[in-house]
């Protein structure tokens, strides 16, 4: 692990294989329902973004790359940067997901950033409210954050008496 990279099993196991490299200011976070789990000799670029997935040996996850809650990536994958692996999805093994694209769903299917109705057709039925949060998609005209906000703080706070290292 590099400067800056952060591991966080708080909300739920981190297990990094062998050889894998961290680098620079990379965020890697397991959760309860989805730890987080690197295979051998996978390299996670600067300023990546991992939760609750699962990345078999080998992959190669550029600059900026993110990848979402439930997420498996197959061996000697690539994420190019800035790439994007949503919620849910599988992207087997020996795929690329070129710069700034979005792979998303399983079957996967992976698209130009500007290509958000097919994203958005794919991802909405894969319920990120519901499968990341347990809350339901809000209403036209209604937002997800006060409920998000609450939870978040409420968990926040268990670390109000915490001291500085």
């Amino acid at each position: 692990m590099l400067f800056g990279a952060v591991l966080t099993a708080e909300g739920g196991p981190v297990e990094l294989g062998e050889s894998s490299i961290v680098m620079e200011n990379a965020v890697l976070r397991g959760t309860k329902r989805d730890p987080l789990i690197l295979g051998r000799q996978v390299l996670v670029g600067p300023t990546s973004y991992l939760t609750g997935c699962r990345v078999e040996d080998e992959v190669f996850l550029a600059t900026g790359s993110r990848v979402f809650n439930g997420a498996r990536i197959g061996t000697r994958s690539e994420v190019r940067i800035n790439g994007i692996v949503h919620l849910r999805t599988v992207l087997p093994a020996d795929s690329m997901v070129p710069i700034g694209w979005v792979a998303v769903g399983d079957p996967v299917r992976i698209l130009p950033p500007e290509d958000h109705e097919g994203i958005w057709a794919v991802q909405k039925p894969l319920d990120f409210p519901g499968y990341v949060f347990g809350l339901d998609r809000p209403a036209d005209g209604e937002s997800l954050m006060p409920a998000i906000a609450d939870r978040f703080g409420r968990s926040l706070g268990r670390h109000s008496d915490d001291e500085q290292v």
